[in-house]
């Protein structure tokens, strides 16, 4: 994988302000915030997109996201916030070492969404729903 800014942090080469940390799971606010509180969640394992990151380290995440969700929503203030999580540069991905925003909404302070929704039909559902059953 190739060197990132969330490597260095994790080798102690980059300060962080350090919120939480455990055997697998580093967080830390994000210095570039959308809102107060605006916190990111990087798993120890190094994977560039979450599709390459091992069950154990996903886990290890998944059990301490809603903990930190909790916390940042406490400590912030806030009543609503987003988790963003995204995979390649075309999904807007800037650091490639799997992480997570939380991201507190606090009044016009946040995470802007721009949502194009489309149409499901159910043949193309059917389609969809073999390929994707198949790939597991």
């Amino acid at each position: 994988m190739a060197e990132t800014v969330f490597s260095k942090i994790l080798r102690g080469e980059l300060p962080c302000h350090k919120v939480y940390e455990d055997d697998h799971v580093l967080a830390f606010l994000d210095i570039f915030p959308l809102a107060e509180g605006h916190t990111l969640v990087i798993p120890k394992e190094p994977a560039p997109t979450l599709d390459q990151l091992s069950d154990d380290a996903a886990a290890a995440i998944g059990r301490v996201l809603p903990r930190l969700c909790r916390a940042v929503m406490a400590a912030s203030g806030a009543a609503a916030y987003n988790v963003l999580q995204n995979n390649g540069a075309d999904a807007h991905q800037a650091v490639f070492h799997v992480h997570f925003h939380i991201i507190p909404r606090l009044g016009d302070r946040g995470l802007g969404i721009g949502w194009k929704p489309g149409r499901l039909d159910d043949a193309r559902a059917h389609e969809l729903i073999r390929a994707i059953s198949g790939a597991l």
